[in-house]
């Protein structure tokens, strides 16, 4: 398969379906991203052509020492707790229930990497959130892993909790947690945790491929979610998902 290096086509179609709310019917092979360089290009040409500010990341792993990746989350797609959104916006519609954080300090942009030391002292708070997951391709899941990238790595929306005080003791391993829609239990994890491990070795690597690799700033205002400790569910109708990670103020989204 021939791979694409140049990132404008696809940019421009998935810029145009996040804000028509549509799907590409199909992905051909030379609009693949040829790596995730040229897929970490496609995310942010995308927020360039949407004027989006950036609100926050998204950052995982598949194992406690796999690869890292991320996506910038656009500010228009962070919500606050309790928001209600229409369901008809999000193809599919997948919901996570995870761990965002937010830092004390602004890490500016910078030549050498932050090390993990620093960035973690830097964490001021934490907070339970929800991510939408959404896919601009209709053929989602059986899209190239650089064209999920690419497409913002399948967010479409977060919903953030109030935050409190960052607790390094925290049991970020395996908290004490609930997840339900419409009174129905939907964690599909039979031990809920987080595929990445302790997520908070997400948190120097989005710092460092933000300021050193890409030259952004990374600001207080930023939001990091880090991954579903419940596995994806996909709710068919209306309702209202509930979440409670124990020490963490509960969480809601109604889908409408």
């Amino acid at each position: 398969m021939t791979r694409n290096t140049d990132t404008s086509i696809l940019s421009q179609q998935l810029a145009a379906a996040r804000r028509d709310q549509q799907t590409l019917d199909s992905l051909t092979p030379e609009l693949t991203p040829a790596d995730a360089d040229a897929a970490y290009a496609i995310q942010h040409e995308i927020l360039r052509l949407s004027r989006a500010r950036i609100g926050g990341w998204k950052i995982g792993a598949k194992s406690p020492t796999g690869a890292i990746q991320g996506a910038p989350l656009p500010a228009a797609d962070v919500f606050p707790d309790g928001v209600k959104l229409p369901h008809a916006a999000y193809t599919p519609l997948g919901l996570e229930l995870e761990i965002a954080f937010r830092f004390g300090r602004r890490f500016e942009p910078a030549s050498e990497p932050y090390s993990e030391a620093e960035v973690l002292a830097g964490i001021a708070s934490f907070g339970a959130a929800v991510e939408i997951v959404a896919s601009r391709y209709a053929e989602w899941p059986n899209v190239d892993k650089f064209a999920q990238l690419a497409d913002l790595q399948n967010n479409g929306a977060l919903i953030v909790g109030e935050f409190a005080p960052y607790q390094d003791d925290f049991p970020f391993l395996a908290p004490s947690l609930r997840f339900s829609f419409e009174g129905r239990d939907v964690v599909l994890a039979s031990t809920p945790s987080n595929p990445a491990g302790d997520p908070r070795r997400l948190l120097p690597w989005i710092v460092n491929h933000c300021a050193v690799y890409h030259g952004l700033a990374v600001t207080p205002e930023m939001v990091m979610t880090t991954g579903s400790y419940t596995g994806m569910f996909f709710p068919q109708s209306a309702g209202t998902a509930s979440g409670r990670i124990e020490g963490l103020a509960p969480i809601s989204v109604t889908l409408f």
